[in-house]
């Protein structure tokens, strides 16, 4: 059986990436005023800040049609017999639900869809294990074990530096958005049964991020075998800083460097740093 793998563009994988593993990609979409673009295709991470600036609207982002699936696990059938959806936490996009809809609507593949209850790197774990499983000839049934198997190690922090963006974004409400403002709280947030809530409120992001490194600490200490990613919006050198601490403290740890893009940091907002892992 040939199996394809398929993302969204929230995983963030580089094109060559992508390109080498041979994963498919659905892109998300972030609208500003009458213009829409599709992330990662026609609007870079990089791109997308300036945008932001100089627009006089918040922009908003849509997930892909179900349509335009359809239109693409059509597209996937000419090639393969099976394929592994792997998407972003369905708890904040209904992309996931999009996925399951359009593979009913599909006779000749067999479309296996994964919630990976989360986003961006961490997402992309998911995919790169199911993208090199598949190159190597294995059933759906097992890619989709081993999904399940990294599920429950899998782990991801984040801080945002103004709540601002949560709240317009509907991911946060009013109060807390007022509060956190106010008390000018540096949140760490995770992934709890798909959706984003508080994981602790720290005053200082100096604070903040020493929690999220000791919260990362509990697992690398072990020097049990670890994957892990550091993630930034727009803020390369304070993430090349953590990434190269995190390098020399824990030899067990392979890291890479990611990057939230143009759909995620429509609602996390510029500056925010995320740190993503799970035991290999």
């Amino acid at each position: 059986m040939k199996v394809a793998v398929l993302t969204d563009s929230t995983a963030y994988l580089p094109e060559e990436l992508r390109r080498t593993f041979q994963i498919e990609m659905v892109p998300l979409s972030v609208t500003f005023g009458d213009v829409s673009y599709k992330e990662e295709v026609e609007l870079k991470a990089e791109e997308f800040y300036p945008l932001v600036k100089d627009s006089k609207v918040f922009p908003k982002t849509s997930q892909p049609s179900i349509g335009y699936m359809t239109e693409r696990l059509n597209q996937l059938a000419e090639h393969y017999d099976a394929v592994i959806a792997i998407h972003l936490s369905s708890g904040i996009s209904g992309t996931y639900q999009s996925m399951q809809t359009a593979g009913d609507m599909v006779d000749n593949i067999d479309v296996h869809v994964f919630d990976s209850e989360i986003s961006c790197m961490p997402q992309g774990f998911y995919v790169l294990e199911a993208a090199k499983m598949a190159q190597e000839g294995e059933a759906p049934e097992t890619i989709l074990a081993k999904l399940n198997e990294m599920k429950q190690s899998m782990r991801a922090y984040f801080l945002v530096d103004d709540l601002t963006h949560l709240h317009r974004g509907g991911r946060l409400n009013g109060a807390q958005a007022l509060v956190g403002s106010m008390l000018q709280v540096k949140p760490i947030l995770h992934f709890v049964d798909t959706k984003i809530v508080p994981f602790e409120k720290i005053r200082t992001q100096k604070k903040a991020l020493k929690r999220l490194l000791d919260l990362f600490d509990q697992d690398a200490k072990t020097g049990a075998p670890i994957r892990a990613t550091v993630i930034h919006a727009n803020c390369p050198s304070l993430a090349a800083e953590i990434a190269e601490d995190l390098q020399k403290r824990y030899p067990n740890v392979e890291l890479s460097m990611s990057y939230f893009g143009a759909v995620i940091t429509t609602h996390l907002g510029e500056g925010s740093i995320g740190l993503g892992w799970y035991l290999k």
